[in-house]
């Protein structure tokens, strides 16, 4: 009585699909977990050196984003100069 009314060649068939199912999870995982974030489908390094992020090479300035929000007309004159001043007066200051 070990299989059970014969349905033990299922269970032959089903084990070595069943395991080589979760190995190839298991690679899977590992790959999608230790990839960069930087990295998509399609091209780019395949290396493993660490990245820079877009947002830690073109960081902006406080003043920089004073100066290009002055420049297109979302604040006016006399917002920008208070805003400088402000910045100004914050800089000087001790931390």
């Amino acid at each position: 009585m070990m299989y059970w009314d014969g349905g033990g060649w299922a269970w032959m068939a089903f084990m070595p699909l069943f395991w080589l199912a979760l190995i190839g999870l298991v690679v899977w995982a590992v790959v999608r977990l230790t990839r960069h974030p930087g990295e998509g489908r399609g091209g780019g390094d395949h290396g493993w050196a660490p990245r820079e992020t877009p947002r830690e090479t073109s960081r902006e300035t406080p003043e920089e984003i004073l100066d290009r929000r002055f420049a297109s007309g979302e604040i006016d004159a006399d917002a920008y100069h208070e805003a400088r001043k402000h910045l100004s007066s914050y800089r000087a200051g001790p931390r």
